[in-house]
């Protein structure tokens, strides 16, 4: 569950941290406080589109960090993404500046691609016009196959993977429809390039070495010039470094023998001697090797034209003109054999799209298996939520095979006694669209491992009768899962389990938002002023305790 949401300077937010408990979790507050500006952050940990104007005004930088409690397949999936296990929590984080966006999760930075991988198995947030996605068919369709869960996942994937590798094959043969003069004219291009390719006998690593002896054969020069003056200066005719050395040593090994210390001096000059020796020979040898005559530089400038070329026309590297001359090797062989490829290829197009449509066959029998279950389950979600006479029913029918099957799925409704099922988006409200998402969410929940539950205004909409109904269903909800939610609503406040209040201040400078659980007390006055009352009055705090009385009621049972 989500155990804590520290944030700092977000919009009207300083600092706030709220830590959130199991159960019923609800937020509060005056329009305008800065409710969804909480929910906003966590989206924005999540991997939500960061804007600058996020920051609040003055602060260089705004940050979110969530913490959760970490069970066993949220530290196995934090393995499989290769990140750092903490033993008994999971901390995620974002920091946006004017100019960049930093997530981490337990400390590591991480691409938006893994917060989204990891977030789906932590929490699922219904925003406040989530519910308009009931409007579009595709959304009964994602709902559906939730539902049969474990058993639809499987298949999906088989349906996917067929999809493309159909569409693969499709293309591949959309691509090599050609007449006879058409593949004569292919296959004559493509023979010569792969012959000048194979008579250039080109070797890994050779453009590296002929690059390297160019390069020494134009400088070659300027090297004899140089190593020249360095063989004079060092051994020149009675007058360099090593007749001068041994001059030294002969000095020196004159008088050696008046004071030990002297010897040791006499050793190290004597080596000095030996290695400037050295020197001189393996550079009067390097200066042999100099001699380069016109047909050899001839010979490698030639080479070095002839492999740049194929490498302009085939490849970056040596390595991938030769790849690229077995890709074109693979192709002669394909048009040589033109009418044999064209049928293994018409074949192997035969067999996906039969397997293709097998797959989506075993699908939609799933699809249709489980489309009365979820109706009935739908159905009585929804009578819980005060949809009186509700009918209710999964529409399935074939439409063109696509990467999620070759079924189209439409809730059917109908809200009135003897009316006919329509369409949902025909005949739903905004409210009445709202608490049907709520009977969504709860009847997947029962199907999902996801223990958290975020609702931001999932009550816009409704009063009276049907709040009670919502508010019971949250409640229940709550059983098995640690629900959080904004409310303007007394009765689905008083079912709180825990209650802050989000409150806007000012000092005549600044505004800033505030975030406080509150007493028993501060409860009561809460909800005193959700109902709608001038002041706090003996009356309105003694409505209140009754409304917090019936809702406790209401859990009991």
């Amino acid at each position: 569950m989500l155990l804590s949401v520290h944030v700092k300077n977000m919009a009207l937010i300083e600092e706030a941290e709220v830590e959130f408990t199991s159960g019923l979790n609800v937020l509060t507050g005056e329009t305008g406080a800065g409710k969804s500006i909480l929910l906003g952050s966590v989206n924005l940990a999540l991997g939500a589109k960061a804007d600058k104007e996020m920051i609040r005004s003055g602060a260089e930088y705004a940050q979110v960090e969530l913490v959760f409690t970490a069970e066993e397949r949220i530290l196995k999936k934090l393995e499989e993404m290769e990140l750092p296990a903490e033993e008994d929590c999971v901390t995620i984080s974002r920091r946006i500046s004017g100019t960049r966006s930093v997530s981490r999760i337990n400390g590591e930075t991480v691409s938006a691609r893994q917060i989204k991988e990891l977030a789906e198995l932590l929490l699922d947030i219904h925003g406040q016009h989530e519910h308009q996605s009931l409007l579009h068919k595709r959304k009964h369709l994602e709902i559906l196959d939730a539902y049969a869960g474990s058993e639809a996942l499987p298949l999906l994937e088989e349906v996917g993977r067929l999809y493309r590798e159909r569409n693969r094959l499709k293309e591949e043969l959309d691509g090599q429809s050609m007449d006879e003069t058409a593949r004569r004219r292919e296959l004559d291009l493509l023979s010569f390039e792969a012959q000048e390719i194979e008579e250039a006998r080109l070797k890994e690593g050779e453009d590296e070495e002929l690059e390297k002896k160019y390069r020494l054969m134009t400088n070659s020069r300027r090297i004899s010039e140089a190593i020249g003056s360095v063989y004079r200066l060092t051994d020149g005719e009675g007058e360099g470094a090593i007749s001068l050395l041994g001059r030294a040593v002969r000095e020196l090994g004159s008088v050696v023998s008046y004071d030990e210390a002297l010897g040791e001096l006499s050793a190290q000059l004597m080596d000095v001697e030996a290695l400037l020796n050295d020197f001189n020979r393996e550079l009067s040898d390097y200066q042999d090797k100099m001699e380069f005559d016109g047909a050899d530089f001839l010979t490698v400038e030639e080479r070095l034209n002839q492999v740049n070329h194929l490498k302009e026309k085939y490849g970056k590297s040596i390595s991938a003109v030769l790849e690229y001359e077995e890709e074109i090797q693979r192709k002669i062989e394909k048009l040589n054999d033109y009418e044999n490829y064209m049928q293994k290829l018409n074949g192997e197009y035969e067999e996906a799209q039969k397997a293709l449509i097998k797959a989506c066959n075993s699908l939609s029998k799933l699809r249709k298996a489980k489309a009365p279950g979820l109706a009935e389950t739908l159905k009585k979600a929804l009578e819980e939520l005060n949809f009186l006479s509700i009918g209710f029913e999964v529409s399935i029918k074939e439409k063109e095979i696509s990467a999620d099957g070759a079924d189209e799925v439409e809730f059917l409704i109908s809200t009135n006694p003897g009316e006919s099922l329509k369409p949902l988006g025909m005949v739903s409200s905004g409210g009445e669209l709202s608490r049907i998402m709520l009977g969504v969410k709860t009847v997947l929940a029962d199907q999902d491992d996801v223990d958290t539950l975020i609702f931001d205004e999932i009550d816009a909409g409704i009063s009276g009768r049907t709040a009670w109904k919502v508010s019971e269903k949250l409640g229940a909800l709550s059983g098995a899962h640690q629900v959080i939610l904004i409310t303007h609503l007394p009765q689905i406040a008083a079912m709180a389990d825990t209650h802050f209040l989000i409150e806007k201040e000012t000092d005549g400078n600044s505004t800033a938002t505030d975030i406080r659980r509150l007493s028993r007390q501060g409860i009561t006055e809460e909800l005193a002023r959700l109902l709608g009352t001038d002041g706090l009055s003996d009356a309105a705090l003694s409505n209140a305790e009754e409304l917090m009385a019936q809702a406790a009621k209401i859990k009991q049972n």
